[in-house]
């Protein structure tokens, strides 16, 4: 079951100088129709090509340029989404990251791909996604797959991962 977060509550979340944790939220970077996907409950596996140590919950940006991959062509024809209608460029909600381990050919139905493309992968595991009532424009653009678009970057020695 997906959860929804009250538009005031995003409002809040903006506006608040009491919600600094919620401003600081990193965000990631995820190309349609994969990012739609991960928000319907539909993709619990993000693949990617190296590790990470994030964990927690996390803004999903929908990237500005869509997935070329072919198996994105058939994701999105299997769940009957446009890739072109789909929201680009804004934060559309949260999920929660909670594990990443190599990826194996059993990950291939969670992550919406073939396991031809889980070779030499890493499994992102995700879980609890929460679709914001209307798409949030970041304030700050990606500047890589990690960034925060409420705030500048952290200062020298924070970590984003």
């Amino acid at each position: 079951m997906l959860n929804f977060i009250d538009q005031s509550v995003s409002e809040h979340l903006l506006t608040s100088p009491e919600q600094a944790s919620d401003k600081e939220r990193i965000a990631l970077a995820i190309q349609q129709p994969w990012a739609e996907l991960i928000l319907q409950g539909k993709k619990t596996i993000e693949i990617r090509s190296t590790m990470t140590n994030q964990r927690g919950r996390i803004y999903v940006y929908a990237s500005r340029k869509p997935s070329q991959l072919p198996c994105a062509l058939v994701a999105a024809a299997e769940h009957h989404l446009e890739i072109e209608q789909l929201p680009k460029g804004v934060i559309l909600g949260t999920v929660e990251l909670i594990d990443a381990r190599p990826a194996t050919a059993a990950d291939a139905v969670a992550a919406c791909v073939t396991p031809e493309l889980l070779v030499d992968r890493q499994a992102w595991i995700l879980q609890h996604p929460a679709r914001f009532p209307q798409e949030l424009s970041p304030r700050f653009l990606p500047y890589g797959i990690w960034f925060y678009p409420f705030q500048r970057k952290p200062a020298a020695g924070d970590s984003l991962l």
